[in-house]
């Protein structure tokens, strides 16, 4: 049974894993700061983990890399009293990006991208994120720290961030992620670039495979980026104790970046289609212009061959085949109709 149809049937805040087991142990990083102090630790082993040494005043960000430990995932929702709905998305890694604003905190999904330039191909990973007034939990599906630009931006007391509550370090996690989207479309942008100037060098018919993939995978990438679109607008217009009003303006930019990501893609499809249909028409014109010489070459042949054909016939009764010059007479003749052809096809601009 596919893993997306185990949850079949089962009541709703039923915790199922529904990917690909990623890791072999459960990562966590753990971070607890404020503007005057920082700690930081790290864990490979939930039953190690203490839940309960949270301060009052500092912001206390647990970063789990690997989703697949139910048991983990269930702790985790009794230690901090999270609603078994939220706990039932986390696993779930087919979830579309949103925001779901609950009675002790929020909730958003989002997906982090990757692009592949030697397979064309985009890969994402799910990341879901909850906070309440003191806590931040992030969820990642593989090892890899999407967030070391977050963390050090904590550690060096740069910025705002080390001042403000959950709802900014929130904030500064989607923009971390919203970033790696524009990285990820230069990459694309760059590969289209070479399509371009191949296209225009050669009429290279791999190309229109290349160009029909990228098609494909920025139609993927425009369906993973679209909810998003909606669920950070939804997220602008929070209205909730978790969220700061000098907050929400931050969140309302993320909301802009969003926007014209989505105008990015619908341009580089655009473009896409744009070389597809040049690759056609190149294709055509040089079939074109194949079939013209084709045509000339055969035009010209066609009285030629008729007259070799007409004096080629093995009858007795034709004078011509006795008189002593017809046969540098015929060759004239081919010769006048070969030049007279020539120069006709000229005029008309047909050579």
């Amino acid at each position: 049974m596919s893993k997306k149809h185990k949850k079949a049937g089962l009541s709703p805040g039923t915790i199922v894993y529904t990917g690909n087991k990623q890791l072999e142990k459960i990562y966590i990083h753990f971070l607890q700061y404020d503007g005057d102090s920082f700690v930081e630790d790290k864990f490979d082993n939930h039953k190690k983990i203490a839940f309960n040494n949270l301060i009052d005043g500092k912001v206390n960000w647990y970063d789990i890399r690997g989703i697949h430990d139910v048991e983990l995932i269930e702790i985790i929702g009794k230690a901090f009293q999270i609603h078994p709905l939220i706990l039932e998305d986390v696993a779930d890694v087919n979830q579309r990006p949103k925001f779901d604003e609950y009675e002790l905190g929020n909730f958003i999904t989002i997906r982090a991208l990757s692009f592949d330039k030697s397979k064309l191909s985009v890969t994402t990973e799910q990341i879901s994120l909850y906070f309440n007034k003191s806590v931040v939990l992030t969820f990642q599906e593989n090892e890899s720290d999407l967030f070391e630009e977050v963390r050090i931006r904590i550690k060096n007391g740069k910025g705002r961030i080390r001042n403000r509550k959950t709802d900014y370090l929130s904030y500064a996690i989607i923009d971390v992620l919203i970033d790696n989207y524009y990285i990820v479309l230069e990459e694309i942008e760059e590969v289209i670039e070479e399509l371009e100037e191949n296209l225009l060098s050669t009429q290279d018919l791999r190309n229109k495979n290349r160009i029909h993939i990228l098609k494909k995978e920025l139609l993927f990438v425009r369906k993973s980026i679209l909810p998003l679109r909606e669920a950070i607008n939804r997220f602008s217009k929070n209205e909730t104790i978790y969220v700061e009003d000098r907050t929400l303006l931050f969140i309302r930019d993320a909301y802009d970046h969003t926007i014209q990501i989505m105008d990015m893609l619908d341009s580089y499809r655009d473009i896409l289609t744009g070389l597809q249909d040049l690759l056609i028409t190149e294709v055509s014109y040089k079939m074109n212009q194949v079939m013209q010489v084709l045509t000339l070459v055969a035009t010209i042949f066609i009285p030629l061959t008729f007259l070799a054909g007409v004096y080629g016939m093995n009858f007795d009764n034709m004078p011509e085949l006795h008189w002593e010059y017809s046969y540098f007479v015929l060759l004239g003749i081919m010769f006048v109709l070969l030049v007279g052809l020539i120069f006709y096809f000229k005029k008309r601009k047909w050579l």
